[in-house]
């Protein structure tokens, strides 16, 4: 496995972490090198990072103290990917996380060739982000 995908990975992990890289700054970064996506795990505090001809590379996260609900509310969590996107005043990406698994999310996928975002409750119920922009048209 190349240290050049080991240290982007790093880095987009502690650019989160600190709040010195926006999500869409990760994201970029994590396709130049090639990266199909990640998978956040709050219940194991890791990181998987995904490359299209198998390799993964697993970080170990932040670890909050935060539990996971067991309820999934998809509302709480579009608001809080709201807050995200924008910027809101003293948005961080560790408050983002409590407020997350606060609404039962135990994890979430983000797929930069699906360019969405999957969160996961424990129940298995999902609640789907796309990339802003990137919404698929509506069916008949």
């Amino acid at each position: 496995m190349s240290t050049n995908w080991q240290d982007v990975a790093r880095a987009t992990l502690e650019g989160a972490e600190s709040d010195a890289m926006t999500f869409p700054q990760s994201v970029q970064l994590l396709a130049e090198a090639g990266f199909d996506g990640y998978d956040v795990d709050f219940r194991r505090a890791t990181r998987t990072y995904y490359r299209p001809d198998g390799p993964t590379i697993d970080m170990e996260t932040e670890r909050l103290s935060t539990p996971v609900a067991a309820r999934f509310d998809a509302a709480a969590i579009k608001e809080a990917v709201r807050e995200a996107q924008t910027q809101v005043s003293g948005y961080t990406y560790r408050g983002f996380c409590a407020k997350v698994m606060g609404a039962g999310c135990a994890g979430y996928l983000v797929s930069i060739l699906g360019a969405r975002v999957v969160y996961y409750g424990r129940t298995g119920e999902t609640h789907t982000e796309y990339f802003p922009g990137t919404q698929p048209a509506a069916g008949p």
